[in-house]
């Protein structure tokens, strides 16, 4: 099955939208944080879709490094929220506008 490949970035920048979208509207840091990763992995599925039509590997490694750094970011980010929550008991973005504790 052949799927065209403007409806794949169409659907990447679609999910990408969909992402910014997130983070621009709400306030909530760990829908802020899922945005970011629904991002990156619209930046992954068009670098795998060029690759792919390129007959390329580089997008295919490109998309390791990223999805490797996406999970040390997951991991890091997710203990400074837990982190921000046990010290201030909030996650939204507006009540943590100080970097005092």
């Amino acid at each position: 099955m052949f799927i065209p490949l403007t409806w794949l970035l169409g659907l990447s920048a679609a999910i990408f939208a969909i992402g910014v979208a997130g983070v621009i509207i709400r306030r909530n840091i760990l829908i802020m944080f899922m945005s970011i990763e629904l991002m990156l992995n619209a930046v992954n599925l068009a670098f795998i879709s060029l690759a792919h039509r390129l007959g390329s590997m580089d997008g295919q490694v490109i998309v390791f490094f990223v999805m490797t750094v996406a999970a040390a970011e997951a991991a890091v980010g997710l203990g400074i929220i837990i982190s921000i929550f046990r010290n201030r008991e909030t996650v939204h973005a507006d009540d943590l506008t100080l970097l005092r504790w």
